[in-house]
């Protein structure tokens, strides 16, 4: 009885099955759905390659690289164009030109005058009092002032959890901001500090911001193809079709109730790893520990609704940069737009266009449930007045996630912590996934490795 068991297929769930393997260890991966992947999946339209969850990486994370070059497609890693560095918010009636420098954000018009100063003005910054868990809003205000808070803050939370501003805990969220407060006081002089130590520590000849920051990326075909390498690799431990009804703890190990491809069998294992959304792992475990299932359950999850809408070259204008953001502030319907053909051009077949825009979110979860011929609508009704595209679309792709992002809210690093306590009760027994500890690719796989090695040693 020495098997691990991986519950959940998604890239969490497939990279810590790789590791453990990796390491020696007998695992299994146990997916409900007929495919692995989880969110991540991309396929081709008329040439363009769309994906459903993910469109990137940032190749910053040396788990991630070390997975690709693993299971053989690290060759297909694609950098993103340079034309796609300019970023874009929408603010006070127009499209505006995100700056990537202290000086070109003091000359620029993405804050009034008055806001733009209030940010210089954060030098001055107190540190915030031990043990309190602020939302990001709150935090914002005291650095950067309600203005830049409502305008910036908002939109950068918006591209990576579509969230509310303030609900959303800043411990939990962007760690990093509050470990720059406490160490440095100031975020800005943090900043300037950690960047000069960086810049010290690079090797002679690197080159400036890019490598601190890490390339955007994709893979060629989508980021499936990732998951496509994994499945390969994992062979015939990867069970489609499994689904885990119940487990039991037993002498020695667990004991796992699975329905796969309409049979009932039991599987015996030594450890268990719940790598499942936050809501079907509270179902699993409520008959083990009721407190430790409504700490999960207890985990918010945003809605989304992605429309891709794919032009032909030459009926509307090539967008300039990686794409761009809506404020909550500006009460618009979509969060905002990818420029997908100009981030990576290889996804669109003879220099055509495509947009990726994304609906819904924690403040508009209603907008999600529309039916797709008004997603559509939406979608382009929002791209015309927010950006002046007026052309019709050579085909529209829209994809749901009824519950999408999970929701870092005030109060999450706590619930974490009760969670592991509850753990502590039950040996053998695992969570991970993005519900707990980041929510992005390089976080899943980064804590997926570092889980794997834990469990193999």
């Amino acid at each position: 009885m020495s098997i691990i068991a991986v519950v959940g297929g998604g890239i969490t769930g497939l990279a810590l099955a790789h590791r453990l393997r990796a390491r020696g260890k007998d695992a299994v991966v146990l997916e409900a759905e007929n495919r692995l992947g989880g969110n991540i999946r991309s396929w081709s339209r008329e040439g363009f390659v769309l994906e459903a969850g993910p469109n990137s990486f940032l190749d910053k994370e040396p788990a991630t690289r070390e997975l690709a070059a693993d299971v053989g497609v690290e060759e297909l890693i694609r950098t993103a164009d340079p034309a796609a560095k300019a970023r874009y918010l929408y603010t006070r009636g127009r499209l505006r030109s995100v700056p990537l420098s202290p000086p070109a954000f003091l000359k620029s018009d993405l804050l009034p005058l008055g806001a733009r100063l209030r940010v210089v003005a954060e030098l001055f910054t107190a540190r915030a009092p031990e043990g309190v868990d602020e939302s990001l809003a709150a935090f914002g205000r005291r650095h950067l002032g309600a203005r830049a808070t409502e305008v910036l803050l908002d939109a950068v939370q918006t591209g990576i959890y579509a969230g509310n501003v303030e609900l959303l805990s800043v411990g939990a969220t962007f760690p990093q901001l509050t470990k720059l407060e406490r160490e440095h006081r100031s975020l800005i002089l943090g900043a300037i500090r950690t960047q000069k130590a960086q810049r010290k520590a690079l090797p002679a000849g690197a080159g400036a911001s890019e490598k601190l920051r890490g390339a955007l990326c994709t893979f060629e075909g989508g980021m499936q193809a990732l998951v496509e390498g994994l499945t390969r690799a994992l062979g015939p431990a990867g069970h489609t079709g499994a689904k885990v009804e119940g487990l039991q703890p037993g002498s020695g190990g667990w004991r796992l109730s699975v329905r796969e491809h309409g049979r009932q069998a039991e599987l015996l294992a030594s450890r268990v790893v719940l790598a499942t959304p936050a809501y079907v792992t509270a179902g699993l475990v409520r008959p083990l520990d009721e407190k430790l299932s409504a700490l999960v359950e207890g985990i918010a999850y945003a809605p989304i609704a992605v429309v891709h809408l794919g032009f032909e070259r030459g009926s509307t204008p090539a967008p300039d940069g990686f794409g761009f953001l809506v404020p909550s502030l500006e009460q618009r319907r979509l969060l905002g737009a990818i420029h997908a053909s100009t981030v990576f051009p290889f996804r669109a077949p003879g220099g055509g266009v495509l947009y990726t825009c994304m609906v819904g979110g924690a403040r508009r979860p209603e907008l999600v449930g529309l039916d797709e011929e008004a997603l559509v609508a939406l979608a382009r009704e929002e791209l015309k007045e927010l950006a002046g595209v007026t052309a019709s679309p050579l085909f529209t792709e829209v994809i749901r996630w009824k519950r999408g992002i999970p929701q870092y809210n005030v109060g999450h690093l706590e619930r974490v912590s009760a969670i592991d306590a509850a753990l502590a009760r039950l040996p053998g027994l695992h969570l991970a996934g993005n519900a707990y500890h980041g929510v992005g690719i390089n976080d899943c796989i980064r804590n997926a490795f570092a889980l794997g090695d834990t469990l193999a040693s």
